[in-house]
């Protein structure tokens, strides 16, 4: 699959586990109550010096055979160009929301997805992994 690029899912997995220590790094530093994208800024900065790659709001087209549309879906973060992080602030994760990550795993041709709320009172309880 596309997402993948040859690498086996262990090494997608490895990403994932750094992308969630990130997050519980950010969290443990500012807690609740910051902007979505000061989470994002600051989530992409830990993961850069960790070494990863990590592109910010990332246009996603939509492609329908030759067409390409760029209807405004960005990625928040993908991770090593094989994982799609999107971060949230707010009150509670929506259906809306898991249908925009897996959306954008779809359309991106990705395996795996991290949906990250940091407005809650544990972060384990804004953690969403979607697997395609």
């Amino acid at each position: 699959m596309h997402g993948v690029h040859g690498e086996d899912l262990s090494a997608v997995d490895e990403i994932g586990t750094a992308v969630l220590g990130a997050a519980l790094n950010v969290r443990r530093t500012f807690g609740p109550g910051l902007l979505e994208n000061a989470y994002e800024a600051f989530l992409a900065h830990e993961l850069t010096k960790d070494g990863h790659k990590v592109d910010r709001q990332l246009a996603l087209p939509a492609v329908l055979g030759e067409v390409r549309i760029d209807i405004g879906y960005r990625i928040d973060l993908l991770v090593d160009d094989l994982v799609v992080v999107e971060v949230k602030a707010v009150e509670q994760l929506a259906a809306v929301h898991e249908a925009q990550l897996l959306t954008y795993l779809r359309l991106s041709g990705r395996r795996l997805g991290y949906l990250i709320n940091f407005n809650v009172p544990v972060l384990k309880q804004g953690i969403r992994r979607r697997v395609l």
